[in-house]
């Protein structure tokens, strides 16, 4: 299931372990960039791969909130709701959010788009408010500079 490249580097990965099981948050990050998500058979993939039951797969992958593990949209949007945010007006981004791509969070938008999510703390407080936009932070928002980032993105 992985490409042969990705393969390599989830063992290059491993070599660096006494415990493959050691190896499982790199190996499902590599997964994650190459299929976008962590379907079911890349859990079970991975977890054979590594000598790890699919349960501490799964385990693994709905406790960290970087690991997607159903098809998103092409932009993925996160929501920093945290207290800092909170005080400094997320609810309003994440109504501008909803506004702008017609998802809510844990939804996805009807043209397959945008997938919206609320996150905790994303260590930018002193940005407040902030979202993430796949690896890009954008901080100190307001609703107007919020849709201006939005009619930016292809």
């Amino acid at each position: 299931m992985l490409s042969p490249e990705n393969l390599k580097k989830v063992e290059a990965v491993r070599s660096h372990y006494p415990d493959s099981k050691a190896a499982l948050l790199p190996a499902l990050w590599i997964a994650q960039e190459q299929e976008g998500w962590i379907s079911t058979d890349m859990m079970r993939y991975l977890g054979d791969l590594l000598g790890v039951t699919y349960a501490h797969v799964m385990g693994v992958v709905t406790f960290y909130t970087m690991f997607i593990d159903k098809p998103q949209g092409k932009y993925h949007i996160e929501v920093c709701t945290n207290v800092s945010c909170l005080l400094r007006g997320s609810d309003k981004i994440v109504d501008a959010v909803h506004k702008c791509t017609g998802a809510k969070p844990g939804q996805t938008s009807a043209d397959g788009k945008f997938t919206v999510s609320e996150v905790e703390c994303m260590g930018a407080c002193g940005g407040a408010p902030m979202i993430a936009i796949g690896e890009e932070y954008y901080e100190r928002l307001s609703a107007e500079k919020l849709e201006e980032i939005l009619n930016t993105l292809a």
